[in-house]
């Protein structure tokens, strides 16, 4: 896991998820209903701007077995990068 910057071999996201300006758990739950658009082993990014998505999401991640890649600063908040696993 990396916060900051990609892993090496980290791929581009292929759906973007924006929720900037909406607290936790909108970015979660948004990110979980459109987790099916990505193919298994492909990376999804939902923007944050909720101190508490830090947390929240690696932890989600945990919890649900899929890959925490990447926390990427933006110039409000972040994009967090979450690879399907399954």
């Amino acid at each position: 896991m990396s916060e900051g910057r990609p892993l090496p071999g980290a791929t581009t996201p292929s759906v973007i998820v924006e929720a900037v300006g909406r607290k936790c758990p909108i970015p979660i739950i948004w990110v979980a209903q459109r987790l099916h658009e990505v193919p298994i082993g492909g990376v999804i990014a939902v923007t944050a701007d909720d101190p508490a998505a830090k947390a929240d999401i690696p932890a989600w991640c945990r919890m649900k077995m899929h890959e925490f890649v990447a926390e990427v600063p933006l110039a409000r908040g972040s994009a967090f990068h979450i690879r399907r696993m399954y």
